[in-house]
């Protein structure tokens, strides 16, 4: 048990999960450039970049060439580079931390990575825009798992208090559901974004809607998990969270208007204002791009921090026992026991 306990000392394991965490924020900003300027045709073949090992490419036609091909080879860098640090990350667990689950977790991860660039090679060997929304999602939830390996690395897992509180266990709940609707979202989100051309125009509206109304109660969610993260006075680092949280809905709001009028000018029900008449929609222009791309890159990171409230939560309230039996419970297939009392 000693042994054990002193294996899980070294901070590798999570200095090797952050590393990986923040190279995959940035892949999904430039994945959504990719996207946002219709780049994934840019390089037409794959693994390679036109003939070349993708890490032998010359740098200097790289750097100096088109913008599209700019965006899709370096999105395809930063993939390559998530890739190695996962395969980094097991090997570091195998050696340094013997928890059955975490192993399993982080093989988990490395298959996610292997899953998401298979996927991305498919789009573009097959062209083809359902795939490529596939892709997409993948990204956030990607994000999302690595936020909960980045709290489950860290010492402060191992040290966290454990405290029986009901108000806590209810925010944890909260939490969690929190976490459900801002993936189901970013689900809704990438439907609305790769909607087929050839689709109606109702087939958008009802995808749009839809986004604005679990948007609304997301909104509402979020407001309730953030009160009841404040009212739970035992642990103060989950109160900067749930306000972080609101903070992220806010700006996600304020980003999807402007990504709304970017793409699709102001609502007609604005057009006998003389600034809403007056607008011309600049397509694939910097503001449109960034508004776009960070509409994308915003809902990703609340996922990332819902998760990291949610798994904090469970920590503090339920215990790391309870916790860790559960998640292996759940990667090995079996339905695990409620979360209720704490080992």
């Amino acid at each position: 048990m000693k042994t054990s306990l002193q294996s899980r000392k070294s901070p590798w394991p999570h200095r090797l999960a952050v590393a990986l965490a923040l190279v995959t924020f940035p892949l999904i900003w430039v994945g959504g450039l990719v996207t946002t300027y219709d780049a994934g045709m840019a390089v037409p073949d794959w693994p390679g970049t036109y003939g070349y090992n993708l890490l032998l490419y010359p740098w200097q036609t790289w750097i100096g060439g088109p913008w599209d091909l700019f965006i899709e080879h370096g999105h395809r860098l930063l993939g390559t580079t998530a890739g190695l640090l996962a395969i980094a990350l097991l090997a570091t667990v195998l050696i340094a931390d013997r928890r059955p689950w975490l192993i399993a977790a982080v093989a988990g991860a490395l298959v996610l990575v292997i899953v998401q660039g298979v996927l991305g090679g498919a789009r573009v060997l097959f062209d083809e825009r359902l795939v490529a929304m596939v892709h997409g999602c993948i990204g956030p939830l990607f994000f999302a798992y690595m936020a909960a390996l980045v709290v489950s690395t860290s010492r402060w897992w191992q040290a966290a208090p454990q405290i029986h509180s009901a108000d806590g266990q209810r925010l944890t709940r909260a939490a969690w559901i929190g976490v459900g609707l801002a993936y189901f979202q970013l689900l809704l989100g990438a439907i609305v974004r790769h909607v087929p051309l050839a689709a109606s125009p109702q087939v958008f509206r009802a995808a749009l809607v839809l986004h604005l109304v679990v948007a609304a109660v997301l909104a509402v969610q979020v407001s309730w998990t953030a009160w009841q993260a404040c009212s739970t006075r035992e642990v103060r680092g989950l109160r900067w969270q749930g306000w972080a949280l609101c903070l992220l809905v806010a700006v996600q709001v304020l980003l999807g208007v402007g990504t709304y009028v970017a793409k699709y000018s102001w609502p007609a029900w604005l057009g006998d204002y003389q600034f809403a008449a007056q607008y011309v929609i600049q397509e694939k222009s910097l503001a449109q791009s960034l508004m776009t791309t960070g509409h994308v890159a915003n809902g990703s990171l609340t996922l990332f921090v819902s998760v990291v409230l949610a798994m904090r939560a469970a920590r503090v309230f339920f215990g790391a026992g309870c916790v860790d039996r559960a998640l292996l419970s759940w990667l090995a297939g079996e339905t695990p026991a409620p979360l209720g009392r704490a080992a």
